[in-house]
């Protein structure tokens, strides 16, 4: 394991403040200094009526830590649509009045700086920033402003790579791809991450809902091991893999939709991995880089269910050799990657299969492959199951924010006796709640990624395979 340690060069935490007034601003500065950042970015092309010689007066009296001067204009996406000569003298009149950085963009960073070196004495630091459409930039030292779910993880792994500053927004005013500093120091732990941290990260389209790093990360932590996870919002696995492609990345959990498809770029399978046809869990070997796939969600989601119908059917904790699922009539909505773990593992177990999936091919693949029955997707909300099966939903169906829908009839819940959502957020969906109404024992997803992250958390830390 590598060893933890503290930041030996600091990479600097800053809050972007985008406050309409000028006691806005003020009041947001303070709140910043205690929620611990080391300096601000003041935007003043947000303030309304905003007069130079007044309002900056004002502000740079009252900042109570470092402050970043930034003006930006419409061009360069700001909100400034004025005179740019009054734009530039504007920025001027702040570093003159005590603003510690003025950011200036790349256009006009010649002209700006010209006049600067007239003034020998300025201590203020200028940055020079330019907004770029690009994958890949190599800058050092440099401030790496990316901002939505793509952007998010630029934002944690900045110590790592030895950027300037961290971006993080205040409790209570969120950005979209900021993580608040909260966040960053307690699921992040930003503090601990050095050159040597190991990344391991979610491959998922959407990642937002992600609970990884609340579980993996003070994992981390608690047993010495300098890692980090993150969520990595994919677009395209061929260009992810051929850019992360350095050790550094030692890992990787896979979700939605790709479990099938990662498959094509591991260089091996585990067995479990290849039958089933679907990978969560990546490795990268350290000896020669190779990515090797596995499952965990197979035993996770099986297990979770067996448990689930053994607490009912042995209250005082009997032991049974015999699977509770033997015999039973096994319906399965959802046939992708999540659904083939469930399909193989309880096939394991002598269920009887009954898939359905809103891609009829993929529902005949997978029930060929475990002797089960396919039926058409349309024809799920008629279906009416033996009484006493068990019903899983393998789909996406009822996940934060669409959480309104459920795959099958709610008229036919009475006749399941147990009902498992692999959705995780929100933790009991619709469906769980109809189910668990109609009288059917339940079984959260929640379960499934607890048990799941477990066996990845052995791989990720070089432990048992699972």
């Amino acid at each position: 394991m590598g060893d933890v340690g503290i930041l030996k060069k600091k990479t600097m935490i800053c809050t972007p403040l985008m406050g309409q007034s000028v006691e806005q601003m003020v009041s947001e500065m303070k709140k910043a200094k205690v929620e611990g950042a080391d300096l601000v970015e003041m935007r003043l092309d947000y303030i309304n009526d905003f007069h130079p010689q007044r309002d900056l007066q004002i502000i740079l009296r009252n900042k109570p830590l470092p402050v970043m001067v930034v003006y930006r204009p419409k061009w360069e996406g700001g909100q400034y649509d004025g005179d740019e000569h009054s734009r530039l003298e504007a920025l001027h009149l702040a570093e003159e009045l005590g603003a510690d950085y003025i950011d200036i963009e790349l256009k006009v960073a010649s002209i700006f700086m010209g006049k600067q070196k007239m003034d020998q004495h300025s201590i203020c630091k200028t940055i020079v920033s330019c907004y770029v459409d690009a994958d890949l930039i190599k800058l050092m030292p440099l401030i790496a402003y990316s901002i939505g779910d793509r952007g998010f993880m630029s934002q944690v792994l900045c110590p790592k790579f030895r950027g300037f500053l961290v971006y993080v927004s205040l409790e209570g005013s969120p950005v979209a791809g900021l993580p608040t500093l909260e966040s960053l120091r307690q699921a992040y732990q930003v503090q601990y991450i050095n050159e040597d941290t190991k990344v391991f990260g979610l491959i998922s389209k959407p990642v937002g809902h992600s609970k990884g790093p609340v579980l993996h990360n003070p994992t981390f932590r608690f047993l010495n091991y300098n890692g980090i996870y993150v969520p990595i919002m994919v677009d395209d696995l061929k260009e992810f893999f051929s850019v992360y492609s350095s050790p550094d990345f030692a890992g990787f959990s896979v979700g939605i939709p790709y479990k099938e498809a990662v498959t094509g770029f591991c260089d091996e399978l585990h067995p479990l991995a290849q039958s089933i046809g679907a990978v969560n869990t990546i490795i990268r070997k350290p000896s020669d880089g190779k990515l090797v796939g596995y499952n965990t969600d197979c035993e996770a989601a099986v297990t979770a269910i067996e448990d689930a119908l053994r607490e009912r059917r042995y209250p005082n904790g009997e032991a049974s050799l015999t699977s509770p699922l033997t015999g039973k009539q096994f319906v399965l909505v959802g046939a992708g990657g999540a659904g083939r773990a469930l399909a193989f593992g309880v096939r394991s177990r002598g269920a009887r299969l009954v898939i359905f999936d809103i891609d009829f091919d993929r529902a005949k693949s997978l029930s060929d492959a475990v002797s089960g029955e396919v039926k058409h997707y349309e024809d799920v909300v008629n279906f009416q199951p033996e009484k006493g099966a068990i019903l899983a939903n393998a789909t996406p169906i009822g996940m934060h924010p669409n959480t309104d829908r459920i795959p099958v009839a709610e008229e036919t819940l009475s006749d399941y006796q147990l009902v498992f959502d692999s959705v995780y957020t929100p933790r009991k969906t619709r469906l769980l709640k109809e189910a668990e109404a109609a009288g059917a024992i339940i079984v959260s997803g929640v379960e499934m990624f607890l048990r799941q992250a477990i066996g990845q958390f052995n791989l990720f830390t070089g432990g048992e395979e699972w």
